[in-house]
């Protein structure tokens, strides 16, 4: 049997796992796992977060120098980049998302790129982080003046381990200089970064190629991974994992749960109403011409960042009991809007918490059981909002929730957000990313063949899902969004 080798790396951690398919169903195992986080770097007088590429490329290293594999794919977090020099070489490690480099500049970008102009082509929720509005930030630095070309994460690493400079598609429709509808650059987007900020980045950005696309065999001390072809899979993380939902039916809706939720449903074609846009949803690129129609909300971040404030002030909390006390604590006492900017930074989570629902005449939660459960019920809440705001704006009928990601091992989410929604909720897998990684490389290579319904049934011939059904009226949880 061939071995197919994922490349997954997330915002708090990175994998290599190697799949192998037989008999319609496909076996995984993990070769290694490695941390991931920002990095803060004081420089001149500010402190800028990055990423520590050469310590996630060491990570992918020694992962595929323990296999012999078919084929490799990479999929990573969005919208960042590396900028190479004209020897090829990085100009520094990337910066950060989560960098508040970008704050303002949105605003900037729209005097020359109006926003409804810019959904019509695009179709893009705005997020300060999108690629377009951290080029625009950093526009006259010295970095970018030296810069030759521009790589996302999972095409950077794809170029140190190939020497082939490519740009996948259904990442390069989060930077904002995708048009959605022709599925190439955006030469209106190209030309407000030239004229406008002094950005060239048409010369900066390599071709674009779809999911599936075999791009070259890999090179360097790789040991048994040699010579194997790197195949441009989803390279967007939600790409992938969407390609892993275990859907027997058209009418689902998805949330891939981790640091990040992106909850939506899968299109044929991009929706870019006004109705849309005010609702700050995106049109993402997805695996066979697919479109992924979703709103991006804040996730389990807050809950890790409250793990981490309190280990920080030497207070261990076991997540496994944490959220066993959780359940017992009563539904919808306190809940915080997940998508409002304070929660996008490192930080007191807790605190930011407390001071929402004080100003929202809340009683702030007290104790970390209480913290933990206002942050999972607000989680449902938004949840509830898109999935429900997905179906109207789109028009497509609902009759599941799929989650997948690390969220699909949350049972009390879970179970929330079936209460939430009034759907019915499937969870698994939980490494979704990783299995619709390596479902896209083995079609690649031929290994399998079939459309996305041909690889979901494989997913659902091998993962193991739990289903919670809704309980308890709706009422409750409407009167709980109009607390926020």
């Amino acid at each position: 049997m061939s071995v197919h080798v994922a490349v997954d790396l997330g915002a708090s951690s990175g994998r290599v796992i190697a799949g192998r398919v037989e008999d319609g169903r496909l076996r995984t195992e993990e070769i290694v796992r490695f941390a991931n986080g920002p990095v803060a770097v004081p420089a001149g007088d500010r402190t800028t977060l990055h990423w520590d590429l050469p310590s996630l490329y060491a990570g992918v290293v020694e992962g595929l120098r323990r296999v012999a594999p078919a084929s490799v794919g990479i999929d990573t977090w969005a919208v960042d980049y590396g900028l190479l020099d004209a020897d090829g070489v990085l100009i520094g490690n990337p910066v950060h998302y989560r960098d508040s480099r970008t704050e303002g500049v949105p605003e900037q970008v729209f005097r020359h790129w109006p926003a409804d102009r810019m959904y019509a082509v695009n179709g893009l929720q705005v997020q300060p982080f999108n690629t377009v509005f951290q080029l625009a930030a950093e526009a006259g630095s010295a970095r970018m003046s030296a810069a030759r070309d521009l790589l996302l994460i999972p095409d950077l690493l794809g170029y140190r381990l190939t020497g082939v400079k490519v740009a996948e598609l259904t990442n390069a429709s989060t930077t904002g200089l995708v048009d959605v509808r022709e599925r190439r650059w955006a030469q209106e987007g190209l030309d407000v970064l030239a004229g406008s900020f002094g950005v060239d980045a048409r010369s900066l950005l390599p071709d674009l190629v779809e999911p599936g696309t075999v791009i070259a065999p890999l090179r360097g001390d790789l040991g048994g991974a040699v010579g194997a072809p790197l195949v441009a899979v989803g390279s967007h993380d939600t790409a992938s994992a969407v390609v892993a939902v275990p859907a027997t039916t058209p009418n689902f809706a998805y949330v891939s749960s981790g640091t990040w939720s992106l909850v939506g449903v899968e299109l044929d074609a991009p929706v870019r109403t006004e109705a849309s846009r005010a609702a700050n949803f995106t049109n993402e690129l997805g695996v066979d011409g697919t479109v992924r129609y979703l709103r991006n909300v804040s996730g389990l971040w807050l809950l890790q960042e409250s793990l981490r404030t309190w280990r920080e002030r030497g207070r261990g909390v076991d997540l496994a009991d944490l959220l066993e006390r959780a359940a017992r604590v009563p539904a919808l006492g306190c809940v915080v809007d997940v998508e409002d900017a304070r929660f996008l930074p490192p930080g007191d989570m807790p605190a930011r918490i407390a001071a929402f629902a004080a100003e929202t005449g809340q009683r702030p939660p007290e104790g970390d059981a209480e913290v933990a459960r206002c942050i999972l019920d607000s989680l449902a809440l938004a949840y509830r909002k898109a999935v429900h705001q997905a179906a109207e704006l789109s028009g497509k009928d609902v009759e599941v929730v799929h989650i997948v990601g690390g969220g699909a091992n949350n049972a009390l989410l879970c179970r929330l957000t079936a209460d939430a929604v009034g759907l019915p909720v499937i969870a698994g897998p939980a490494e979704g990313t990783a299995i619709g990684n390596l479902l896209v490389q083995a079609r690649a290579v031929g290994a399998i063949d079939g459309d996305l319904a041909a690889l979901r049934r494989v997913v659902a011939a091998s993962a193991e899902t739990v289903t919670y059904r809704p309980e308890g009226p709706q009422t409750l949880w409407e009167e709980a969004a109009r607390r926020i």
